[in-house]
């Protein structure tokens, strides 16, 4: 029997901050708060691919991390998602935690 193992770092990403800021209009006597949300992070998502059979992909890059959401802004402006990142694993990838 073939046991192939890697061991490789792996990172969501993080989610963009908030923004505080208050919104100022001429003849308006209390604006009130306009700061937008920030973005969420991207999630990584393990997918079978048939045409792998082996994890000596993972021989070289070692980290994967996916992409950070950013920051909102002003005028309730939510900031932008991060993209998600996929790994493509050989069918009967077993994934444990440490």
């Amino acid at each position: 029997m073939f046991a192939d193992s890697a061991k490789i770092y792996i990172r969501s990403g993080k989610g963009g901050d908030g923004h505080v800021s208050f919104r100022r209009e001429l003849f308006v006597a209390a604006g009130g708060p306009n700061g937008g949300d920030g973005g969420r992070g991207g999630d990584l998502i393990f997918e079978v691919d048939e045409g792998i059979n082996t994890l000596s992909d993972f021989r070289f890059v070692k980290k994967y991390c996916a992409g950070d959401g950013e920051n909102g802004s002003q005028s309730n402006r939510t900031g932008k998602d991060g993209e998600d990142l996929v790994i493509k694993v050989p069918e009967g990838t077993v994934i444990a935690g440490s």
